[in-house]
């Protein structure tokens, strides 16, 4: 009886072992024709809008998880609301759409065609693309002030968007469709823009860095089913993405996007000093009437707006000899040219001119001197028939030295920018400007008429022999009544020294000093020594 039941489930069990092969067997085949049906034909689903509930309609629970995505104004005072910009970015919102997708497609064009022939790939182009109907946010806004020439901003951008991006790739003949769902982007970036420019839009490059690790978040849709779904893949991916933006961009690294020209609207900084020593004139025109002329020389570099240097004047004298030297600051030596023009002074009238010539100043080698002997003309028209006349000959000795990096001492230039100040105010008249003393030499600002936050951004160079170590200079703004002379006329609106020990050891200082004898006034000030010898 035993041994029969026994054959009977053996039996059993070798057609239950059967049915399983031939069912794996026809399932396999089955189960890849299934999916080879979906690979092809499956299409990415519609991108619908979420559901959007009031704060009112949550309950406490939904309330308490929301707490920390509460704006950054509401957390830190210093941060402003910005919903005004979210009112405009949401309605400009489908139109930065249909803008910036075509400029997608277009820097995506030449990275997909790199693709083209590897792996078997035949094609990459997106089927659709779109930004979706829900903008970013930006859920405060902050403004730091510096006294660097910059504009430092932070903020916080969130977007939970709804793209419809569908990505098609052609492989071995076959069409597979990759769809983008749920996009989520967190990120508080800091964007400076700098240097601040007399040229529109008014700076030079936008630099970007990210002062917190970014969120990102999103789904892949391949054969209709979430890849990001496969247990590690998601976190692998996210962490991925996190690390390679991290070394890109988490400050201090930055993104830098220039906007303009580096040469336009920038102050170049000095780089070097033009030794000028003017030696003497040939054979000079007459210009007065007891034939002979009074000459003395001017002589300038392009490309500043500083009152030109001047030599002696050498009377009744058609063949002068000066020997006098002067220092001019280079900073740009590939483009700047010695202009030197030579006049005959009179008592009366203007001056005539007798001469001039240019010297461009790529045509010295640093630290080598070289003389000149320079045939003068009338101007720079090369048509001009007046330049064959005859008109003397000028001689100059010039050396170009660079400056050097290292701060031992030696001979340098101290450069001092009187920026602006700040809640100034006289009691009889604002109309301030600053006056610079420092080893007898007096330099002044241009005046500002009635105001108490004058911006001036005016340059006063002082060649030294020697480093300032033990030496302090002295700035006083002061008020002048425009168009009036009398009583009364100029007062004194405060004043600082400055000593500059540290700008030698440093090499340069920007700050804002608390204005002497001046209620609430201040004065920013940035001086800079250089090396030169």
């Amino acid at each position: 009886m035993y041994g029969g039941l026994f054959r009977f489930v053996g039996e059993m069990g070798f057609f239950n072992t059967l049915l399983g092969i031939i069912g794996f067997g026809i399932g396999i085949p089955l189960g890849l024709f299934m999916g080879f049906f979906l690979f092809i034909f499956s299409k990415p689903d519609k991108v619908k809008d979420p559901m959007i509930r009031p704060i009112y309609e949550l309950d406490s629970d939904a309330l308490e998880e929301l707490i920390p995505e509460i704006p950054l104004w509401v957390k830190h005072p210093d941060f402003d609301r910005v919903d005004w910009f979210n009112k405009f970015l949401a309605a400009m919102w489908p139109y930065l759409d249909k803008a910036i997708c075509p400029s997608i497609r277009a820097m995506t064009k030449p990275i997909f065609a790199e693709y083209i022939g590897t792996f078997r790939i035949q094609s990459i182009e997106f089927e659709s693309l779109s930004l979706g109907t829900l903008p970013p946010k930006l859920y405060g806004f902050k403004v730091h002030e510096t006294d660097e020439n910059e504009l430092v901003m932070e903020t916080a951008i969130r977007w939970a968007g709804n793209p419809d991006v569908v990505l098609v790739l052609r492989l071995f003949s076959l069409q597979i469709r990759i769809q983008l769902i749920d996009l989520q982007i967190f990120a508080a970036p800091r964007i400076v823009l700098k240097p601040l420019v007399p040229a529109f839009p008014c700076f030079s490059n936008i630099v970007v860095s990210l002062l917190e690790k970014p969120h990102v978040d999103f789904g892949l849709k391949i054969l209709g089913g979430d890849i990001m779904s496969i247990p590690g893949l998601h976190q692998f991916v996210q962490e991925a993405i996190r690390k390679q933006v991290l070394n890109l961009y988490l400050w201090p690294r930055v993104f830098e996007i220039p906007i303009l020209d580096a040469s336009v609207g920038a102050t170049k900084k000095p780089v070097g000093i033009l030794h000028v020593n003017v030696v003497k004139a040939l054979r000079l025109s007459k210009m007065d009437l007891l034939g002979t002329s009074d000459p003395y020389v001017k002589l300038s570099l392009s490309g500043e707006r500083l009152p030109s240097k001047k030599t002696t004047i050498k009377m009744n004298n058609l063949n002068p000899v000066w020997n006098e030297k002067f220092k001019l600051v280079v900073k740009d030596p590939e483009s700047q040219v010695l202009r030197l023009r030579v006049y005959d002074w009179d008592k009366v009238g203007g001056h005539d001119r007798l001469g001039m010539q240019l010297v461009p100043l790529k045509v010295l080698a640093p630290h080598e001197k070289k003389e000149l002997t320079l045939d003068l003309i009338k101007n720079t028209d090369i048509n001009n028939h007046q330049n064959k006349k005859p008109r003397g000959q000028l001689v100059v000795e010039l050396t170009f030295t660079p400056f050097r990096v290292e701060s031992s001492g030696g001979a340098g230039l101290l450069l001092v920018k009187i920026q602006g100040a700040t809640s100034v105010e006289g009691k009889r008249h604002s109309n301030p400007y600053a006056v610079t003393h420092f080893r007898g030499e007096k330099k002044k600002t241009k005046m500002v008429k009635k105001c108490r936050d004058p911006v001036w951004n005016d340059d006063f160079q002082f060649m030294l022999e020697e480093p300032p170590l033990k030496e302090k200079i002295h700035i006083e703004l002061r008020s002048r009544r425009s168009g009036h002379f009398g009583f009364l006329s100029k007062e004194s609106l405060g004043h600082v020294e400055i000593n500059l020990i540290d700008v030698v050891h440093n090499g340069r200082i920007n700050q804002k000093y608390h204005l002497i004898n001046s209620r609430h006034g201040m004065i920013h000030v940035e001086i800079q020594w250089t090396q030169y010898a």
